[in-house]
């Protein structure tokens, strides 16, 4: 089992940047694919960037393909997602998980077993 705890939101105005951290407790983040996941008011939870356990693999939704970039360190135990350019759209809750251990690697959400509690992104016009 993992324990995920995300910080780094915050408000920022449009065109600015923040970087999400995520950090694992608990078995080796190694062991875990991991993404990033969004969730605005009265909206469905979404992928924002997934990442393979080696990090060999990524996966960026269409929405911030060229401004987000997603990031690990197994040895630091950490997950990364570096935001540009951020829009009012990118506005939400976001969210680190991971699916199961050696699982293959997933953009699903239906997929993450492992969720953190989440940090807000508020972006202003």
């Amino acid at each position: 089992q993992v324990h995920l705890v995300e910080s780094g939101g915050g408000l920022v105005q449009a065109g600015g940047s923040l970087r999400l951290s995520c950090a694992a407790s608990g078995r080796t983040l190694s062991s875990y694919a991991m993404g990033w996941f969004r969730q605005a008011p009265g909206e469905e939870r979404e992928t924002v960037a997934a990442i393979s356990r080696g990090g060999g693999s990524t996966y960026y939704a269409d929405s911030v393909k060229g401004r987000f970039t997603i990031a690990r360190d197994n040895a630091k135990s950490t997950v990364t997602l570096q935001m540009n350019s951020l829009k009012p759209e990118d506005t939400g809750m976001y969210y680190c998980a991971a699916p199961a251990a050696y699982s293959g690697f997933t953009a699903s959400p239906a997929q993450y077993r492992y969720w953190g509690q989440g940090t807000q992104v508020t972006v202003s016009s």
